[in-house]
């Protein structure tokens, strides 16, 4: 009698629990307008269309929102291709974060790593990509980087003119040293020539413009933009409200949220404002949460970057990457002070390494001898001398000079360097298994350089989500809303988990030369 009972049950709950009696029952039927029972999308994007204004203040064939290496190569591309363009970006000087990024780009299977003996091809990018996003990865996304970085930066070099130093590096979580690095260390090298490029064409970003709305009409297009003009970071309400008319479609290229704490702490409770962040002051998520308020899929929000190799002694992203990375991580150790002892592969994926560094408590430092600060010396003969100068990276004549000076105790970290310089001199590191430089040498004698670790918060492995095309996807379609792209950090699935150091940049100029080009190849709605 029971069990019959129960048959009815179900069967009357599927009766009534259609999709549309659900959510009838629910209360949510105008939230969602146009749903059928059998779950096709009619019009879904209809309760938050909003009306299109009588007259548009301004109109250009292609919209691009932000500045930074994404929404620069957008909209070089869409100006090349013949499209009016309109670069709006909300702070007062261009670029976000990628002019102030640390320069560097992975090139698999180029010219230079044959020269310096680097076996490398773009599988093996790829499965790096991979192994450190935890296959997490929009595998069709991650491959069209992997597959396109030397074409990539070759375009950087041929049309746009940016400059490189000779020798390749590597970052954590990259198999080989493969990394390209500015002539200044610095992402301005790249997004200055984009500026430039773009002054030639007659483009250059309109500034103090923020994003209020984007505007999908009730065809599901998006049409343009509401903008305050001259508006004043971060006031919200400052600046004049203006309507653009984006006659053939809008490039989202704003970029990730790293410094907004109230929307990165609803992703990750963890990141706090007690974390630093190396991102510039408008990392914020307005315009992402405008971008799903209107119907866009978000990806993958909750994977946000912390960077090992920040230091508590500078504020930002500093200088003091360059000295971990391509002095202590490839030439020297990194120890935990309270055991003297290394704590993790020094070249690990970003994640590892920022994990690791919590765990045993933060109280960790990067340190090199003679022989690693000289090559640093000619990686970054412009950050050493400032990282000097500031204190962040300091010298110790002696060994004992840098324990003391850590509160590290001496026998375990002469251990510790005794043991490395085994597996140097064997040609393998047992202990944690790091990949070794071709010039590598054993640890000592001093002087010895050494700077303090703390993780920082970094990249937003998240956004919304794209196809190959750079279309941005509807979240109850899974189709791309028509006249809307989408690039760089404020797009996800590229990189699932952990993105690999260098791949930013490739991720941006790739996808936003690609969301250029089709914006710009898009009919005009009217």
């Amino acid at each position: 009698m029971q069990d019959k009972l129960q048959e009815e049950n179900m069967e009357e709950t599927k009766r009534t629990l259609t999709r549309r009696g659900f959510l009838k029952t629910a209360g949510a039927t105008a939230a969602v307008a146009g749903l059928t029972a059998g779950g096709s999308a009619l019009t879904p994007w209809s309760a938050e269309a909003a009306a299109l204004p009588k007259k548009w203040d301004e109109t250009y064939d292609v919209v691009v929102i932000g500045s930074g290496f994404a929404g620069l190569a957008a909209a070089y591309e869409a100006k090349k291709a013949g499209a009016s363009v309109i670069v709006l970006e909300k702070m007062r000087t261009p670029g976000g974060n990628s002019i102030i990024n640390g320069g560097v780009v992975s090139a698999a299977g180029s010219p230079k790593e044959k020269e310096q003996g680097v076996v490398d091809s773009p599988d093996l990018l790829l499965k790096d990509m991979l192994t450190a996003g935890l296959y997490l990865n929009h595998v069709e996304l991650a491959k069209m980087v992997a597959e396109q970085s030397w074409p990539t930066v070759q375009w950087t070099m041929n049309e746009l003119g940016v400059k490189y130093k000779d020798k390749l590096s590597q970052e954590g979580g990259h198999s080989v040293p493969r990394m390209y690095s500015t002539y200044n260390q610095s992402g301005s090298a790249i997004v200055l020539q984009q500026l430039a490029k773009l002054k030639e064409l007659g483009v250059q970003p309109k500034l103090q413009s923020y994003l209020t709305q984007l505007y999908r009409d009730t065809d599901g297009r998006v049409k343009g933009v509401q903008i305050r003009e001259k508006y004043v970071f971060p006031k919200t309400d400052s600046g004049k409200l203006k309507n653009i008319k984006a006659r053939k479609a809008v490039v989202l290229a704003h970029g990730g949220f790293g410094n907004d704490v109230a929307f990165r702490t609803i992703q990750d409770p963890r990141l706090t404002a007690e974390f630093p962040s190396t991102n510039q002051p408008g990392a914020t998520a307005e315009a992402l949460r405008e971008a799903l308020r209107i119907g866009c899929t978000p990806v993958q929000l909750s994977w946000i970057q912390l960077g090992p190799w920040g230091s508590p002694d500078e504020k930002g992203m500093g200088l003091s990457p360059f000295f971990a990375q391509l002095c202590a991580a490839m030439y020297g150790v990194w120890i935990d002070t309270k055991t003297g002892k290394r704590f993790v592969n020094e070249l690990a994926d970003r994640k590892i390494r920022a994990d690791a560094i919590i765990r045993v408590g933060n109280k960790c430092i990067a340190m090199t001898d003679a022989y690693g600060f000289a090559i640093g010396q000619k990686l970054i003969a412009e950050s050493l001398p400032l990282l000097m100068e500031r204190g962040v990276v300091k010298k110790y004549d002696t060994l004992e000079q840098l324990a003391a000076a850590y509160d590290c105790p001496i026998e375990p970290l002469k251990g510790t360097i005794e043991k490395f310089n085994k597996g140097v001199a064997a040609g393998k590191d047992e202990e944690w298994g790091r990949y070794l430089q071709k010039n590598q040498k054993p640890l000592g004698p001093g002087p010895w350089y050494a700077l303090r670790l703390t993780p920082k918060i970094h990249h937003c492995m998240g956004g919304l989500n794209i196809n190959a095309k750079a279309q941005a996807l509807d979240v109850m379609t899974d189709k791309p809303i028509p006249g809307l792209y989408a690039a760089g950090e404020a797009t996800g699935g590229v990189h699932g988990a952990v993105r690999l150091g260098s791949c930013a940049t490739l991720d941006c100029l790739i996808f936003g030369r690609i969301a250029g080009q089709n914006a710009a190849a898009e009919k005009n709605w009217g």
